[in-house]
């Protein structure tokens, strides 16, 4: 599962990395998609993000998709959780990037995904799910067969 030990895994990503803090009350995994959170006041001049949540999974996402990085900086790697407040780190893939996203595991079923599956993001969670709504920007590279928890697996971003 997964392909290296990092979010981010083309070996020349084009997308835009980003500095910003995760909102109050949220404490997220890298891998996961948030969205900025506007809102909020700046804070050392950078945005807040917040977990994904649009009206329905697979929803286009007003403005880009984030993605959450590892706080490699405190030494965490991909599967550390930041914590409310934290300074964070986050990607903004482009087309064609290659990266390592948390797939939600739906408990009592096999959830079991093929390589090329199409996935959008869940309404939420910001975690990917199963083809659903009006967009499914991401394909699976991999086969996932029975996770018994949220998985970090290989995909790439197609765009909308």
């Amino acid at each position: 599962m997964a392909r290296g030990n990092t979010i981010v895994v083309s070996c020349d990503p084009k997308g835009r990395f980003e500095e910003g803090y995760i909102a109050s009350g949220e404490t997220p995994k890298p891998g996961q998609i948030l969205q900025r959170d506007p809102t909020v006041a700046l804070r050392n001049g950078r945005f807040t993000y917040k977990m994904y949540n649009l009206t329905a999974d697979g929803n286009r996402p007003v403005g880009a998709l984030w993605v959450l990085r590892e706080d490699f900086l405190q030494g965490k790697d991909a599967t550390q959780a930041y914590a409310a407040g934290d300074r964070c780190f986050l990607y903004c893939p482009l087309p064609g990037d290659e990266l390592n996203l948390l797939v939600l595991d739906v408990v009592g079923t096999g959830d079991d995904k093929t390589a090329g599956a199409a996935l959008s993001v869940d309404d939420g969670t910001g975690k990917l799910v199963a083809g659903t709504g009006d967009s499914s920007p991401f394909q699976l590279l991999e086969t996932i067969t029975d996770p018994v928890a949220d998985t970090l697996a290989w995909v790439c971003f197609g765009g909308f």
